[in-house]
């Protein structure tokens, strides 16, 4: 037969009592550190406590140094009202504000003086409290308990309450000196902490410069992508409605209509990876195209219909992947740019790399080039601001024979920008207005 022993109701309760003033502790720490954390004066708590305690060991020590006057409770009663603030913050929520501070140290400390002992420790107490009041107060209430401490301990040594060694005005100048010095500690506080609001602010100024350069970056680059192709397709797509409306071909008509469906494509892929630039999640980049992709770019457009006379000079392995990739886009908009503008003209592309420069000059030769209208659009505007980043130079406008577009990127610091040596004069554009 299983015995079962009854547990009494009071050992019960016993065992339950620890776990209850753990939970209570909790309770109260967690209360205590949520209310810290809404000061408005956004200390550390770290500091916060180590200024109390400070304050503790300042009146431990002046209590003991009165142990001759007990059983009088005059020194634990300057110890609590030192102490009052505290209470007063952690069970009702009274924020210490710089006159309850100034208030409790200066009556702590004169009661703590009423009883005079050598070699005191009682006047510390207006040193750490000068340093709480100058850390969360203005200059003007700094500098007021700061004179009214001092007042204070003066008139404590003009009745006798204040001595070392047993000579008066001994150690009245290290307590003024200590009270000075503990009102910089706390204005190096507050300025450190002025000084923390405005790094904060800045880096979120610098945030937002950031992420509205990334925002029109990414509005380039889907422009950019988005005009080519759709230019690209609209050439395939005519080549296929002119074979089959003419020649009856519909064997080149298909073949039109594969590049565009390739192109178009590839433009969804290219879509998708910049606008994945905004995914929080982890990026995952393909390459970008760079300078030795504009062949590739130039047999895209010449398939396509358009007349494209191209040629490329120098070595490609100086050109960086930034300057490339600009080169790129920028040959990419002009491109596009002719087959808008002046649909059936010809074409010249240049691009010329020295160990110093890298020139790309885009020509439609014909009299059409993009509207009168400037800075309405993406295309010339964002071709300014490619240059621009990478400390380069474009400019747009009617040359010798027909519309020209002339970018030069530096590859080395200090580098000429000229085109004088590298261009035939034919391909230079009349100095015109500028991007």
């Amino acid at each position: 037969m299983e015995v079962i022993h009854a547990i009494p109701a009071s050992e019960t309760g016993r065992a339950r009592l620890p776990a209850r003033l753990r939970a209570l502790a909790r309770r109260c720490t967690e209360s205590v550190r949520v209310r810290i954390e809404s000061l408005p004066f956004d200390y550390p708590p770290a500091v916060i406590i180590a200024a109390d305690l400070a304050l503790l060991a300042v009146t431990g020590a002046a209590v003991v140094q009165r142990h001759a006057y007990f059983p009088t409770v005059l020194p634990l009663l300057a110890m609590l009202v030192a102490f009052l603030p505290v209470p007063l913050f952690a069970i009702f929520g009274v924020k210490p504000s710089p006159m309850l501070l100034k208030s409790c140290g200066l009556a702590s400390c004169a009661l703590f003086l009423l009883q005079p002992v050598n070699a005191d420790f009682a006047p510390f107490v207006l040193v750490i409290v000068a340093g709480e009041v100058a850390a969360v107060a203005t200059r003007g209430i700094t500098l007021g308990f700061t004179l009214l401490a001092i007042g204070e301990l003066f008139a404590f040594d003009l009745a006798g309450h204040l001595g070392w060694g047993g000579q008066r005005l001994d150690g009245l100048p290290m307590y003024v000196l200590g009270i000075v010095l503990g009102m910089f500690v706390g204005v190096m506080l507050q300025y450190q902490r002025r000084f923390l609001y405005q790094e904060r602010e800045n880096q979120a100024i610098r945030a937002g410069h950031a992420a509205d350069e990334e925002r029109r970056r990414i509005a380039r680059e889907v422009h950019d992508v988005i005009a080519h192709s759709l230019s690209i397709t609209l050439l395939h797509l005519t080549a296929a409605r002119r074979a089959l409306q003419t020649d009856d071909d519909v064997t080149e008509a298909v073949e039109a209509l594969v590049d565009a469906e390739r192109l178009g494509r590839q433009a969804m892929a290219d879509i998708r990876r910049t606008v994945g630039m905004l995914d929080t999640g982890p990026a995952r980049p393909g390459p970008e195209p760079g300078a030795a992709d504009i062949d590739e770019l130039v047999g895209d457009f010449h398939r396509a219909g358009l007349a494209v006379d191209y040629a490329r000079t120098g070595d490609l392995a100086v050109v960086t992947g930034a300057v490339g990739h600009a080169l790129y886009r920028i040959a990419q908009e002009s491109l596009s740019n002719v087959a808008k503008h002046a649909p059936g003209a010809p074409a010249t592309v240049r691009l010329a790399v020295t160990a110093e420069l890298a020139t790309l000059v885009v020509c439609n030769v014909s009299e059409v080039g993009p509207p009168p209208r400037r800075g309405t659009g993406m295309g010339l505007r964002g071709m300014r601001q490619r240059a621009e980043l990478l400390g380069g130079s474009i400019t747009a406008g009617s040359g010798d024979d027909g519309w020209t577009v002339r970018a030069e990127f530096p590859l080395k610091p200090g580098a000429c920008t000229t085109l004088s040596t590298i261009l035939p004069a034919k391909f230079r554009p009349k100095p015109q207005e500028d991007l």
